[in-house]
């Protein structure tokens, strides 16, 4: 038999896909791919903001707009002329009228699925907020655009919803690592950040995508994101309980961002501020603020490394800090795009040193290495603001190479961590979620929740009965033992309660009485679009064994059993843990 093109394409396609569903090895080949193009595609959008920079701001090459000592009134403008291009860019890309869906997000509600085209206009809008010098970091567009291919890849294969929750998070593993020249750093944020947990069958695609994308970027000779090296000192046992104080302050601080950026949002709203012209107020708002130090611009990488390789004034570290903040805040809640991780790394620098600075003048001698509390600060702050401990002790172990300070880091991370989860509940990216109505805390999949539906669990109700009927035709209609319960309704349709027929055979009934009058107090019925946490809550505080499912209209629809409900639910547990053993 000859193979037409097309024919012969389907059988290949089949084939491989066959492959990729039942050999972990060639699943690992597709994440090395993922992860290449998660590193291209880093490299590309860092490439175009730091054009945009270079070109705008007129830097010498090598320089970086944060650490520019000095903007003229020309180049002051620009801020908000940025957020006028960006409003611009988000008119042209329709943007405004529909919720674009991040990695996070995906992997949480909708199985990784996500648009390749809503997140281009993502990465667009961050590489424009970068690019005109918005406090923002491109952090959220590497993540995006390599999460966006690893889901495009596994929907194009009709991959299983465990295997595309995987790609999704080891492109965007690929592309943090990409960025920061840190694979293990890039490969824990696919599982703390985006996956949600450490799943055995995902740790070598996801491991190979973070390498892989390390490797592109290297080999393309991008520079990464990385801090100074430390001498590998060993760290005083006092000193890892002076740095839990110091993740407990990064704590505070990283919670007061979070909600600091939700109440100017919440304030515009109220203003009824169009939404085009918010980032253009929030680009004129950045320009007091820069012009204490132009430090506060962009995701502050040069600062960064300029406060680590040179130190300044305890005064002067303290305006930054303050400065940076208000921009970061002013930033994201005006509407310009981007992410908070490089922005709380260089928040959390300044910190540690202004820390350190004043332990020292309380004491009156040095107690504290500044460079290493400015690098344990940085940590604590980004756990606290991104989540993910063990990203963040990665980073800073694959840049400095120091793990003396690395365990010192872990300390602070772990405080840090514990007191946001414990007082606040969410990281940024579930923040912005849960103001949206969203009650996902991390990407751990709870999507399957919101699929088991009451009317879709259902069993359909055919032969409602009318309440108005008499207990004696009710029982010619249920003979004992015939039935274990029915649904009754009123004359015009509208549901009325659920009653079972052996309480029709009690001692003492009124024969004639309407069948209604045996109801006691009708239960609440279910609506079609109750998930199943939703109904099992409902079980529990009604204590009954079935529930009617009603629709907008009053009409009967269904019933549902408890029994049922619940071994369903246990049904996608199990499921899940299969899939997260990779069984």
């Amino acid at each position: 038999m000859t193979l037409t093109p097309r024919l012969f394409t389907l059988t290949w396609f089949s084939r491989l896909r066959r492959r990729l569903r039942s050999s972990e090895a060639w699943f690992i080949v597709l994440a090395i791919v993922i992860g290449g193009a998660a590193g291209l595609l880093t490299a590309a959008l860092g490439a175009i903001a730091r054009t945009l920079q270079h070109l705008l701001f007129g830097l010498p090459a090598l320089t970086s707009l944060s650490s520019l000592s000095a903007l003229t009134p020309l180049q002051f403008l620009l801020l908000p002329l940025g957020g006028l291009m960006l409003a611009g860019f988000t008119w042209i890309t329709r943007a405004r009228r529909r919720a674009m869906v991040d990695a996070v997000e995906a992997n949480a509600l909708h199985g990784g699925h996500m648009s390749l085209s809503d997140s281009l206009v993502i990465s667009g809008q961050t590489a424009i907020s970068n690019g005109f010098g918005a406090s923002v970091g491109l952090e959220a567009g590497y993540a995006q655009l390599g999460a966006a291919v690893g889901s495009v890849a596994g929907g194009a294969l009709r991959l299983r919803r465990a295997d595309l929750r995987t790609l999704v998070g080891a492109g965007a593993g690929a592309g943090i690592a990409a960025a920061f020249g840190a694979p293990l750093a890039g490969a824990f944020y696919a599982f703390e950040i985006v996956i949600g947990a450490y799943t055995p069958s995902a740790i070598a695609p996801v491991a190979a995508a973070a390498l892989a994308g390390a490797s592109v970027s290297q080999a393309l000779g991008i520079a990464p994101y990385i801090v100074s090296a430390t001498a590998n000192v060993p760290v005083p046992t006092v000193d890892y309980l002076l740095y839990a104080l110091l993740g407990a302050i990064c704590a505070a601080l990283g919670i007061a961002l979070m909600r600091a950026v939700a109440v100017v949002e919440a304030g515009m709203r109220k203003l009824l501020v169009p939404g085009y012209l918010r980032p253009a107020i929030g680009g004129a708002l950045l320009i007091p603020i820069a012009m204490v130090s132009p430090q506060v611009l962009s995701s502050g990488h040069g600062a960064l490394h300029l406060d680590l390789a040179i130190g300044f004034p305890l005064a002067l570290i303290a305006m930054v800090l303050v400065a940076k903040c208000l921009a970061s805040i002013v930033s994201l809640g005006f509407g310009f795009r981007g992410g908070l991780f490089f922005a709380s790394l260089f928040i959390g620098t300044l910190v540690g040193h202004l820390f350190a600075g004043l332990l020292g003048l309380v004491a009156g001698r040095p107690l504290l290495t500044q460079t290493d509390a400015a690098i344990v600060g940085m940590a604590a702050l980004a756990v606290a603001v991104v989540g993910g401990p063990m990203t963040v002790a990665m980073l800073v172990l694959e840049a400095t190479h120091d793990f003396f300070l690395t365990g010192a880091v872990v300390a602070a991370s772990l405080v840090a961590s514990t007191i946001v989860r414990a007082r606040f509940g969410y990281s940024f990216s579930t923040w912005r979620l849960h103001l949206r109505g969203e009650t996902i805390k991390s990407a751990r999949d709870v999507g399957w929740v919101r699929t088991l539906t009451a009317g879709r669990m259902m069993r359909r109700e055919t032969q409602a009965t009318p309440a108005d009927i008499s207990i004696v035709e009710f029982r010619r209609r249920f003979p004992l033992g015939s039935a274990s319960r029915a649904v009754l309704i009123e004359p015009d349709g509208r549901y009325a309660g659920i009653l079972v027929p052996a309480t029709a055979y009690a001692e003492g009934v009124d024969e004639q009485a309407p069948a209604r009058s045996l109801v006691a107090s009708p239960t609440a019925p279910l609506a079609p679009e109750a998930d199943i946490v939703a109904i099992m809550a409902r079980f529990d505080a009604d204590q009954v064994d079935e529930l009617a499912v009603v629709g907008p209209d009053g009409v009967v629809l269904g019933v549902l059993s408890e029994k049922f409900v619940r071994r369903r639910y246990a049904e996608e547990l199990e499921k899940g843990q299969r899939d997260l053993f990779g069984e």
